[in-house]
């Protein structure tokens, strides 16, 4: 008997020793635990599984900021120009390379149908980076399969397109942050927080700076690149000769121009607009309302582009001295911001500390973190879905002041106009194989 107990806890100590010393030769980022910055390793059955539908030049730099986190792990692709695929699975495969606290490279597979990709159950959730006309078609889709969704700015083409994405994540309780990365940048949250402080007294006026609204798709034909399909590609959206323009080569490192025509994206107004003004909804804490008043330039006595808020602010659309920016003129002095860029009349004022029983915005440091711990706590990120449609609607109701050319008033509650012709266009035609119902 005691010959039997020596031998089994002799076995029971020589194994558990094998286990210790297997377990010390483990990669630390399996462990979890820390890393030597005090940042915490995440062990692979806790990372999340990200899907990315599009993987154009904006898809490369998130999926770099993504992984950057080390919480994600990329389980799977949706694009429909094979050349952008393939550029974008080299480049996650050399950001393994290049780091050793992700782990082993695993091939990823991919999809031309975004909705195959849906229909993963590993899948937990999805990056949206496709040209505008297509987020909504794809956002709704996503909710309704049970993904959270990260989407880019501008987050709709049209007002009720961004309702039907604010009411499908509703309905399914799915976690939503719009790509308006600004609201973790420290200038911006400074700005936010000064002019809801009064420290530019009360605020009067705001200047707008971005680029103009969109114009009517008008480019020749050009034939079609090998490995891109052209009818996916435009979704949702009656057919329009293909051009390079709209998916332009691999060889050209830049963004592409569907945002310039109206039937894909929404001109500067909505590509920069979708930053700066919604940072001006932060500032003056309208994110879950918007003006009351558009006006047409050259309408109402106004040179510019002219939104007028409830309390009386005025918010023009005009070029001035910063390019992409924002300044703000209050009773006792103006702010003026732009990207790594803040300035105040009273100098003093941008280092500013904002004390403990001042009023402070949601802190995010980290727009992409903040998605992700939004996922595993169930709670609304930073610029959760409602947020970015406020500020999708901003844009666009601007965009359709300047196509009617009137003076409009905006009902921020029932998102409709005084005006039929300017209601038509807070929808579009939607075709039947890819439309939503708006």
């Amino acid at each position: 008997m005691k010959t039997s107990t020596s031998i089994k806890r002799r076995d029971f100590l020589t194994k558990s020793s094998l286990a210790i010393g297997s377990f010390f030769i483990v990669p630390r980022h399996v462990l979890g635990g820390t890393r030597p910055d005090g940042s915490a390793y995440i062990a692979p059955s806790d990372l999340i599984n990200l899907g990315f539908i599009g993987t154009g030049k904006q898809a490369r730099g998130l999926s770099n900021s993504f992984l950057n986190t080390g919480e994600v792990r990329i389980a799977a692709i949706s694009e429909v120009y094979q050349a952008k695929a393939n550029q974008f699975l080299d480049r996650v495969k050399d950001i393994y390379s290049k780091s050793s606290t992700l782990g082993s490279y695993s091939e990823i597979p991919q999809y031309q149908d975004f909705t195959e990709l849906l229909a993963l159950k590993n899948i937990d959730g999805v990056v949206i980076a496709s040209p505008d006309h297509w987020h909504a078609a794809m956002a709704v889709r996503a909710a309704a399969a049970g993904k959270d969704i990260y989407c880019e700015k501008p987050l709709s083409l049209t007002v009720k397109e961004g309702r039907a994405m604010v009411d499908a994540t509703r309905k399914y309780n799915r976690v939503f942050q719009t790509g308006s990365m600004q609201r973790s940048w420290p200038e911006f949250r400074q700005t936010a927080e000064l002019i809801r402080n009064g420290y530019i007294g009360e605020v009067k006026s705001i200047k707008v700076n971005v680029g103009p609204p969109p114009i009517a798709y008008d480019l020749t034909a050009e034939a079609l690149p090998t490995g891109l399909d052209f009818d996916k590609w435009l979704g949702p959206n009656d057919a329009v000769p293909f051009n390079a323009e709209l998916a332009p080569p691999i060889s050209k490192d830049v963004f592409p121009n569907w945002r310039k025509y109206k039937e894909f994206g929404g001109g500067g107004m909505t590509d920069w607009g979708a930053h700066m003004f919604d940072i001006v909804q932060w500032a003056l804490d309208m994110d879950g309302s918007g003006p009351v008043q558009v006006d047409a330039p050259k309408t109402n006595g106004n040179e510019f582009l002219t939104y007028t808020y409830a309390n009386g602010i005025k918010m023009t659309h005009q070029p001035w001295e910063w390019n992409n920016a924002i300044e703000f003129v209050g009773t006792e002095g103006t702010l003026r911001v732009q990207r790594k860029k803040l300035e105040t009349s009273n100098a003093a004022l941008k280092d500013r500390v904002i004390g403990p029983n001042e009023k402070h915005v949601y802190e995010s440091t980290n727009h992409y973190k903040d998605f992700l711990a939004a996922m595993r706590n169930r709670t609304r990120p930073i610029c959760d879905v409602e947020i970015g449609h406020r500020t999708a609607s901003v844009c666009n109701i601007g965009n359709i002041a300047y196509a009617v050319n009137k003076s409009l008033t905006w009902n921020p509650k029932s998102e409709k106009f005084n005006d039929a012709d300017a209601n038509v266009l807070l929808g579009r035609k939607l075709n039947k194989t890819w439309g939503i119902k708006l």
